[in-house]
């Protein structure tokens, strides 16, 4: 589990947006992607937020 939240490098889908967050909060990548998905399926802003996430998560350096 990482203390901060970062995209990483590898082992990412997109973004990596869902496994930096599976990363910082010590959850399954799948999970949290599989998570994102079903949320889809519910009125509300997720595209929004998976974007605005993309944009202000910083890549977890090399």
């Amino acid at each position: 589990m990482s203390s901060t939240l970062t995209r990483p490098r590898h082992g990412k889908i997109i973004a990596g947006v869902c496994a930096g967050l599976a990363d910082r909060f010590g959850m399954s990548p799948f999970v949290v992607r599989l998570l994102f998905v079903l949320s889809c399926l519910l009125p509300g802003p997720q595209f929004v937020i998976y974007l605005v996430l993309w944009v202000i998560m910083p890549k977890r350096p090399v």
